[in-house]
């Protein structure tokens, strides 16, 4: 699934196309993805001006004109992809429709946005922007990792009784949003903690530097596009580069690139999910 870097790669390539722009039409092409399309979406989107786009954890916001938000998630497989569009030095001419185009929003000037997915645990919301904060999917959400609110001080304070491997509780959404499995395990072979370690058990001084790696291994992922694998692309096609600097994820049995380390990347898995560090370098 794709993680906050991803997602802000895809709002970052959607926005020059989409901010400022009404929306001539929209086809919406089934009745719903993950979960039902809200009422009447094609007719509250058509003649809309999209005021801004922005994320918040792993889903792009799209402000209207209506004063209704469209809410994204791109689920497992989805994609936003652009055409009808200069991009840089390349245009993108409308493809045929594909058979898991499911939502098409057809730009005034004559670009296309469609959302494709292939698995269909994506999904789209329209809510009224006022009330945002209240909205199921984001009212418990913690704060963004790259905001001021994520700080030494709030994580430190989080981690004091939590009783549970400290990679689970990166991963809750609660306590930090937008984290996902594959800069988890960046984040803390990075900082040199073992991803089994109770979070209370950990030091202040060593939860407190964490805050600085997870959020230079978030900016490192969005200047290179995000990690493509399996589904992701950019909203203009490419593929993110990520995932070639990856130190850990993925990496089961092969060589530590930590000097002189000489182990190597073990695996287990957390909660369902793999996680992947080295025992020696990581305590």
């Amino acid at each position: 699934m794709p993680e906050l870097p991803e997602v802000e790669t895809v709002r970052a390539g959607l926005a020059p196309v989409m901010e400022g722009v009404k929306i001539d039409a929209a086809d919406v092409n089934r009745p719903d993805l993950r979960w039902p399309f809200p009422d009447q979406m094609a007719a509250r989107l058509r003649g809309q001006t999209v005021l801004r786009l922005r994320r918040r954890s792993k889903y792009i916001l799209a402000d209207l004109s209506s004063d209704e938000t469209l809410l994204i998630h791109l689920g497992m497989s989805g994609r936003m992809l652009i055409s009808g569009h200069q991009v840089g030095d390349f245009y993108h001419p409308h493809p045929a429709p594909a058979k898991h185009d499911h939502v098409v929003l057809h730009m005034v000037g004559g670009a296309r946005i469609t959302f494709n997915d292939a698995r269909r645990f994506g999904a789209m919301d329209l809510m009224a922007t006022q009330d945002e904060t209240t909205h199921w999917l984001i009212r418990d959400l913690g704060p963004e990792p790259l905001g001021n609110s994520f700080d030494e001080a709030y994580l430190i304070a989080r981690f004091a009784n939590k009783n549970t491997p400290i990679k689970t509780a990166l991963l809750d959404q609660r306590i930090v949003s937008g984290l996902g499995n594959i800069y988890v395990c960046e984040a803390l072979y990075r900082a040199g903690i073992d991803p089994r370690r109770k979070a209370a058990r950990i030091s202040a001084a060593r939860i407190g530097a964490l805050v600085p790696i997870i959020r230079t291994v978030l900016e490192e992922a969005i200047a290179a596009g995000g990690s493509s694998l399996k589904d992701y692309r950019q909203a203009d096609g490419e593929l993110g580069y990520f995932q070639h600097g990856f130190q850990v994820y993925g990496r089961e049995n092969e060589s530590c690139l930590s000097a002189d380390c000489g182990a190597q990347i073990q695996r287990c898995v957390q909660s369902g999910r793999s996680t992947f560090f080295c025992a020696s370098c990581q305590r």
